[in-house]
């Protein structure tokens, strides 16, 4: 990666020579907000929406954004210009608190990172099979902003890979399944499709996918327990980097005939046909 191109506090840049301030935020206490997006045929797919969270996101926190989306916009798209990667891409947006001066008190100009990188394509099974997810215990904080503080995904992540599964869902106190560390979480029973809709983080492709099965099946946002899983006949997870993979087991628990069923596949079909056909 070492010809990628990256913008930093209104700086192009080689990605390896990219710095931030040690007295940044973002490096002291962790404060700031990110989103992540990626390109079909070149272009971001879905970004104004996702800059638009990134706005909300920042606002939850009290964190001002360094410029308009218009500004920020424009500094992705030459970004993406000056990399003119051959393969899809991956964009990163990170938000961060600043220079402070006292190391605390957030400074009146926040940083900015963009970073472009190849786009990373998962196994061919992931889907065809479908994948692995284990729960923990874990309750965001702010759940509706996406902060750069990552320390209970990174756990949970530890965790589901030590037990052979791709992604771990957080379960709270209550026994409700809110997401996954990166995803938003899926079942269908029969023709209905159930998505938690409390205390989570809105995915744009979580949004993409329901809009998408609204013409097809009944949809309903509630809370999902564990004792939904026992009788689920279908389930997957989407985000932006891993699509929308099927799940055929929770902890031990499979998921309906184990295998991804047919609706699962008729959302992964026409999320697959609106991105490789998407004017923007």
């Amino acid at each position: 990666m070492t010809d990628l191109i990256c913008y930093a506090n209104g700086r192009f840049m080689p990605l390896e020579e990219a710095t931030i301030s040690v007295r940044d935020l973002a490096v002291l206490r962790g404060y700031g907000v990110f989103d992540f997006l990626r390109t079909y045929d070149g272009k971001p797919f879905k970004l104004r929406e996702h800059l638009l969270r990134l706005e909300k996101s920042a606002k939850a926190i009290w964190l001002d954004l360094p410029g308009t989306l218009d500004d920020i916009e424009s500094i992705i798209y030459d970004t993406l210009q000056r990399n003119s990667l051959q393969e899809e891409a991956n964009v990163r947006i990170v938000v961060t608190g600043g220079v402070s001066s006292d190391g605390i008190t957030p400074s009146e100009e926040s940083g900015l990172i963009v970073l472009v990188t190849p786009t990373r394509i998962y196994p061919a099974t992931c889907y065809q099979q479908g994948i692995k997810v284990i729960t923990v215990e874990v309750e965001r904080y702010i759940p509706m902003a996406k902060t750069i503080n990552y320390i209970p995904a990174i756990l949970a992540q530890k965790q589901a890979k030590a037990a052979g599964a791709h992604e771990a869902l957080y379960v709270d106190r209550h026994g409700r399944i809110l997401e996954g560390t990166t995803t938003n979480f899926f079942l269908f029973y029969g023709n209905k499709l159930v998505t938690p809709t409390n205390n989570i983080l809105p995915g744009i492709t979580r949004d993409v996918v329901l809009e998408l099965a609204q013409n097809h099946f009944a949809v309903i946002e509630r809370d999902l327990t564990f004792d939904d899983l026992a009788n689920a006949d279908e389930a997957f997870i989407t985000a932006s980097n891993k699509e929308v993979m099927p799940v055929h087991h929770v902890n031990d628990l499979q998921i309906g005939s184990g295998k991804p069923g047919p609706n699962t596949q008729q959302i992964i079909a026409g999320f697959y046909n609106l991105t490789r056909n998407q004017s923007g």
